[in-house]
C-alpha cells in the first residue's frame, strides 16, 4: 500500500506573528528548524523512499532535515507552494480584515473569493493534485514518500485526494507547524486518511494567539 506523507514546515517568525506568507519566502526561525530536526528524526522510522517539498526556503529546509537523517535527496516542486494571497500577503490577519474584510471572509470559509488577487481554490487544487501525482510516482507500489508544503496548500492538498468539497476542507483543522497527514492508497478504495495533524510534541506547536485560530484559521497558519 502507498503511503504518502504531507508534512507542513517547522514554524516563521511570521507564523508566530499571525502574519500572511502565501508565496512570500519566508526563513524558519530558530524554534522552526528545532522542530524539524525532532521531526525528522520520527520520520525517518517510516523509512521513506523519496523526499518531495514545495521550493520556498521554510519547507525546502524542513525537508532538508529529513534528508540529513535518511540521506534523500530532496526534490523541488513549485506546485507545492502555498495558496496565492495576492494584495494581504505580508499583513497580519487584523490589517487583513481593515483592508477588505468581504474577500478576508470568504478566504477564511472557503468560498470563492473574486478579489484581492487571491489563488481560487480549483486552481490551487488542480496544481497540487498535479504535484502530489508527480509526487507518488517517484516511488514503487508500496513505498513512501514524504511531501513538504505549507498550511494552506497542506489542507487542500488532502482535500483533493480525498475528494472533499471545498466547504468541508474548510472545516478541517490545518496542519500545526512541522506536523502531518498520514495517507494511505487502497487497491480498491483509494486514498484513505490514516491520521491527520501528527506531531512529535504539543509543546513545539506554533506560538500564535489560540483564541484567533476559530475566527481566522487560514492566516494563522500559512
Amino acid at each position: 500500500m502507498t503511503r504518502l506523507i504531507i508534512w507542513r514546515h517547522g514554524q516563521t517568525a511570521w507564523n508566530a506573528s499571525d502574519r500572511i506568507q502565501g508565496h512570500t519566502d519566508i526563513d524558519l526561525d530558530d524554534l522552526g528548524r528545532a522542530q524539524a530536526v525532532a521531526a525528522a528524526s520520527r520520520l525517518a522510522e517510516m523509512h521513506p523512499d523519496a523526499i518531495v517539498s514545495s521550493d520556498l526556503r521554510r519547507a525546502a529546509d524542513t525537508a532538508a532535515a529529513l534528508a540529513a537523517v535518511t540521506g534523500l535527496p530532496v526534490h523541488h516542486d513549485d506546485r507545492l507552494r502555498e495558496r496565492f494571497l495576492g494584495d494581504i500577503q505580508g499583513m497580519t490577519g487584523a490589517e487583513a480584515d481593515v483592508f477588505d474584510a468581504p474577500a478576508v471572509g470568504r478566504w477564511r470559509r472557503g468560498e470563492h473569493v473574486g478579489a484581492a488577487n487571491i489563488e481560487e481554490i480549483p486552481a490551487l487544487s488542480a496544481r497540487l493534485s498535479a504535484a502530489l501525482e508527480a509526487a507518488v510516482a517517484r516511488v514503487d507500489h508500496g513505498g513512501t514518500v514524504v511531501v513538504v508544503t505549507h498550511g494552506g496548500a497542506a489542507k487542500y492538498a488532502v482535500g483533493s485526494l480525498l475528494d472533499w468539497p471545498a466547504d468541508v476542507s474548510s472545516r478541517v483543522m490545518g496542519l500545526a507547524n512541522c506536523h502531518w497527514s498520514d495517507l494511505r492508497r487502497h487497491p480498491t478504495r483509494g486514498w484513505l486518511l490514516w491520521s491527520h495533524n501528527v506531531g512529535v510534541a504539543p509543546a513545539l506547536e506554533p506560538l500564535v494567539d489560540r483564541s484567533r485560530l476559530a475566527d481566522a484559521p487560514e492566516s494563522a497558519r500559512v
